[in-house]
C-alpha cells in the first residue's frame, strides 16, 4: 500500500473493541484484514513458530513494536527495520484510538500540508486585495473597498427615502390636542382703530383749497 494513500484510510474490527489492552493489542493490530500489517515481519514469523515475543529483540529485519499505551482509549504501535539488537530505524507510527487504526502522518507530510494551506491563503489573499485595485489613465491606481462602496450606496439609498406620511391616529391626536389648546387659550383679536376726524377734516380742507 502506498504511505500517501495509506495516510487516508482507516481500519476497525468491532469484535476486539470491547475486549482491547495493552496485552493483546498488537494481536489486534495483526489480523489479517487490517492493511496496515505486513504479513512479512519477524511478529508473524514469532506468531505462527509459538515463540517468545522477546526473541524479536534478537532478530533482523521489519518488525512491529508497542511504543505508548494510554489505556482503555489510545495505543501507539511503530513499524520499524532492526539492524540489531540496540538499532533500528523507524518506518512508520500508527495509533489506535477507541479501537479504530490509523497511520500517523510523517513529519514530511505535515509540513507539506501546512505549506499547501499557507500558499492557499496566501493566493486568495492576493486574489481578493487584486480585486479591489482600480485604475485610470488620468487618476493612476486606487484601492476600492466593498464595504466603503455598500456604505456609499447605503447613504445614497437613505437620501432618496421620502419621509412617511403621518398615520390617521397621528392627526386625530394632533388634530385632539390643537383643539384643547384652542379652547384654553382662544386667540385674542385687537379691536379695530378708530378713525381720526381731525385728521379727516384736515385732509378734505386741504383738497378744496387745491381745487
Amino acid at each position: 500500500m502506498a504511505e500517501k494513500e495509506s495516510l487516508g484510510i482507516s481500519w476497525q474490527n468491532s469484535a476486539w473493541i470491547p475486549m482491547l489492552n495493552s496485552s493483546n493489542v498488537l494481536d489486534y493490530f495483526s489480523e489479517r484484514t487490517n492493511p496496515f500489517y505486513d504479513r512479512t515481519c519477524n511478529n508473524e514469523n514469532v506468531k505462527m513458530q509459538h515463540l517468545n515475543p522477546e526473541q524479536l529483540s534478537s532478530m533482523t529485519g521489519l518488525e512491529y513494536e508497542l511504543l505508548h499505551v494510554q489505556e482503555p482509549i489510545l495505543y501507539v504501535i511503530r513499524k520499524q527495520h532492526r539492524h540489531s539488537p540496540t538499532q533500528v530505524t523507524p518506518l512508520a507510527d500508527y495509533y489506535i484510538s477507541a479501537g479504530i487504526v490509523y497511520q500517523a502522518p510523517d513529519l514530511g507530510s505535515v509540513v507539506n500540508s501546512r505549506m499547501l494551506n499557507t500558499v492557499h491563503s496566501l493566493q486568495s489573499a492576493f486574489t481578493e486585495a487584486l480585486s479591489y485595485a482600480r485604475y485610470h489613465p488620468s487618476k493612476g491606481y486606487w484601492w476600492e473597498f466593498k464595504d466603503k462602496e455598500e456604505t456609499e450606496k447605503s447613504k445614497v439609498k437613505d437620501s432618496k427615502k421620502k419621509e412617511e406620511p403621518s398615520s390617521v391616529f397621528q392627526r386625530q391626536r394632533v388634530d385632539l390636542l390643537l383643539s384643547e389648546l384652542s379652547k384654553k387659550f382662544p386667540p385674542r383679536f385687537a379691536a379695530p382703530a378708530q378713525p381720526d376726524q381731525k385728521g379727516n377734516f384736515l385732509k378734505k380742507f386741504i383738497l378744496l383749497c387745491q381745487s
